[in-house]
């Protein structure tokens, strides 16, 4: 068995591979000739006398596609029938006259449809549907359907109904014609009759039949309602993904080109690969939650090989890419996995293959995410008596630490929920970057997100973990040797993750600013400080199978008598001064004496500590009912040179009252803003046609740009490319003109990202009309 399976996988990919490097083949020559310029039948038996003998096949790629919503595909415009199951098609047969010497006769003719999915299919399973041609549909949804919708003298048209449940995927047809005396005595199992009857004529058509979910058909689990939404979440090819800190996030927009023509080849190759059975594969349940961990190269070396130390010297910084499509090419010409992504690309890649599959999708972006390693629902960080935070988690000893992500992207995926109790289904969170097992595999989801929102831990799958991610509390310890458990806790933030869960919003684009985002925070969680929300952890922790999680937050913070406030930072322009500011207010009728310790340091979006910038620290008297402000300011020759990728700076203050024992500690994120790469097209485009873009930006730096990299993508106006480019000097202004040719015509996005050794994330896109 497993040797059949092998052999069928090796022989898919090939024979995939192939087809796809012909089409690139063909198109690149097309393409340099207008730069310079400015079928065998497959029956597989003998005819007879008596049967009909099938020539050819016509699955009406294009009529098909279009009342199937498939017709975007380069794969239609190409040849190849994709279908939505729980959907009626047509087809067309056409007999040989002179080899048969009779026409179709429906008193006399019989006409069966033989329809497989993998090797050794099966109609115990779904995998083999045998079907008889019949006058009239029946009416069962959950049953394959045939019947005659018209003929002439040698060809038929047959409409025929997939099963809304059917197994998304690659199926093959075959083609068995007889006359009605081979049916004597049989039943519609169609086997054929004793041994003097007719022999069947049996057509293997040669086409590969895509079938792909259903969110239009009210009897699919993918089904959603309101049609304008699908629209977005499986017909838009154009997103916006939200990153950076809170305060400064900002929407980069994401190219996915589900429709390109390597998109669902490759997914045909990652389903094989993820182990996934056949006969699962029209559980939308099951399939996502495969993709989700064949998008990362952890487990089945798919798709991508995440990286977040800023050394992307063998490969493309996750910051270069523009879309999904030059990575699932890469991919599938070398099937190796594609050097290098973060959530966001992850997340890019793992909404193209939901929609192309027919999966509601959206990327979400959750700001300021937690990272709950050790199942306690709270991101637990300690610190010595010096204020210097240590690597110490009692309920995690050998395991990895909490951590909190400035910002963090995975995927919602559509569907309902029939292995949970009604009212779970919806909208499911699935997640692709490997952050932490799931069942032995990274991968995570799907999660409903109403499980989420009412603290429901013990539904599949991985409730906890995205419950954390969104409402975690910040519990923060100071080392404390007269205490039994040797810390007392400083502070209990229950505000500081989960600040915005931002997605685009449906059939809206802005190309300039951010009104097309979407907070949709409250479908996670109540509302912060509300009694609902404090509900949704009170639930979960008494779900939990932890015992750590119970007694953190059994823990009573003592009355302070002293308040401290950390002024928040949103965004600094690169190359100008900043300043840590904590104002401190003495309530009691004491004075008080505050041991304070303020950091700026750079770092890491995933909450990884880069360079120390600058730290000071003291002792101050506050008086009896008054008010004091510290300020620690930091100039631009103290973090230039410190800065990591994406330029965030992370500000952090910890206090400590000497008379009361009472300890705070708050921090605070933001960006050093970079400047965005222009981008000029030349007026009056016409598809099929030279044009020219400029690209420009100033360079920032104190310090020569080496190793320079352009690379822009537009969704059907032009494929993925890369510019290397000469270094770039201290001050000096980029301008860089290059030739395309745009591919079709109607409203593009073009999107550009410039890269380079010293500087990343230059990020600029425009929207061009072409005639």
């Amino acid at each position: 068995m497993a040797n059949v399976y092998r052999d069928y996988f090796n022989t898919l990919l090939e024979r995939l591979r192939t087809t796809y490097l012909e089409r690139r083949k063909e198109e690149r020559q097309n393409e340099l000739r207008l730069m310079s310029e400015e079928g065998d039948d497959s029956s597989t038996s003998t005819s007879t006398d008596s049967a009909l003998k099938v020539t050819s096949v016509t699955f009406y790629p294009q009529g098909n596609g279009k009342h199937h919503r498939t017709s975007k595909f380069q794969l239609v415009e190409r040849g190849t029938p994709i279908l939505r199951r729980g959907q009626t098609f047509f087809i067309a047969i056409a007999f040989g006259q002179d080899q048969n010497k009779r026409q179709y006769d429906s008193n006399r003719d019989e006409i069966w449809l033989r329809l497989s999915f993998g090797p050794q299919s099966s109609p115990m399973n779904g995998t083999q549907q045998v079907i008889k041609v019949d006058k009239l549909l029946h009416t069962d949804e959950n049953r394959w359907a045939a019947r005659i919708k018209g003929h002439d003298k040698n060809a038929v048209t047959i409409e025929v109904r997939s099963s809304s449940d059917s197994c998304v995927g690659i199926w093959k047809c075959k083609i068995e014609t007889k006359t009605k005396v081979t049916y004597s005595g049989a039943g519609e199992s169609g086997s054929e009759g004793g041994e003097n009857s007719p022999k069947a004529q049996v057509y293997d058509a040669p086409d590969d039949i895509y079938l792909l979910f259903n969110p239009w058909e009210p009897s699919d689990v993918t089904y959603m309602k309101d049609k304008e939404l699908l629209n977005e979440y499986v017909l838009e090819e154009m997103g916006k993904i939200w990153v950076g800190p809170h305060t400064s996030t900002r929407g980069r927009s994401w190219s996915f080109g589900q429709f390109d023509d390597s998109v669902l080849p490759l997914i045909m190759i990652l389903l094989e690969k993820s182990g996934l059975a056949l006969q699962q594969r029209g559980n939308p349940i099951l399939v996502s939650r495969a993709l989700s961990k064949m998008v990362n190269s952890n487990d089945d070396k798919g798709i991508l090989v995440g990286r977040w130390d800023g050394k992307y010297s063998d490969g493309t910084p996750p910051s270069g890419w523009t879309g999904s499509v030059p990575i699932i090419e890469q991919y599938f010409q070398t099937m190796k996995p594609v050097k290098y992504g973060q959530c966001w690309v992850f997340a890019g890649v793992l909404g193209t293959v939901c929609r192309a599959l027919g999966l509601p999708c959206r990327v979400v972006s959750n700001l300021v995410s937690a990272h709950d390693s050790n199942g306690s629902l709270t991101i637990d960080r300690y610190f010595n008596d010096k204020n210097d935070e240590i690597n110490y988690d009692p309920n995690n000893p050998h395991g990895g630490k909490d951590s909190i992500w400035n910002f963090h992207v995975w995927n919602d995926v559509f569907m309902s929920r029939r292995d949970l109790p009604k009212g779970y289904g919806g909208w499911q969170a699935i997640d692709s970057t490997p952050q932490e097992q799931s069942d032995g595999m990274y991968r995570c989801g799907p999660a409903s997100l109403e499980a989420v929102r009412k603290g429901k831990v013990g539904y599949s799958y991985d409730v906890p973990f995205v419950l954390a991610e969104v409402n975690a509390d910040v519990v923060r310890w100071r080392e404390d040797k007269s205490n039994d458990f040797g810390f007392i806790r400083m502070e209990a933030n229950k505000y500081h993750v989960g600040r915005q869960i931002l997605t685009k919003k449906p059939n809206v684009f802005d190309s300039e600013g951010d009104s097309d985002r979407w907070d949709i925070i409250e479908e996670y969680k109540p509302k912060e400080g509300t009694r609902m929300e404090r509900l949704q952890l009170v639930n979960a922790v008494q779900g939990s199978n932890r015992q750590g999680a119970a007694s953190f937050f059994e823990l009573n913070p003592k009355d302070k008598d002293v308040d401290f406030d950390l002024i928040e930072l949103e965004q600094v322009p690169v190359g100008e001064p900043f300043s840590l500011v904590v104002k401190i207010t003495n309530k009691s009728k004491e004075t008080r004496t505050v041991q304070a310790d303020l950091t700026a340091e750079s770092m890491y979006y995933t909450g990884v500590k880069g360079k120390l910038v600058k730290r000071a620290a003291g002792k101050f008297v506050v008086r009896p009912d008054s008010n004091e402000e510290l300020r620690m300011t930091v100039l631009p020759d103290e973090y230039m040179g410190k800065l990591v990728e994406y330029g965030i700076m992370k500000m952090f203050a910890i206090c400590a009252v000497d008379e009361t024992n009472q300890a705070w500690s708050e921090e605070d994120d933001f960006q050093v803003v970079k400047p965005p790469l222009n981008i000029k097209v030349t007026s009056n485009l016409t598809a099929g046609k030279p044009a020219y873009a400029t690209f420009s930006f100033i360079n920032p730096l104190k310090r020569n740009l080496t190793k320079c990299v352009i690379n822009y993508e537009g969704p059907f106006l032009v494929r993925f490319s890369e510019i290397n480019l000469k270094d770039v000097g201290i001050g000096e202004e980029l301008e860089y003109v290059h030739r395309f040719i745009p591919r079709s015509s109607g409203s593009h996005q073009f999107i550009a990202t410039f890269t380079s050794k010293e500087l990343i994330d230059i990020v600029g896109s425009i929207v061009i009309e072409v005639n």
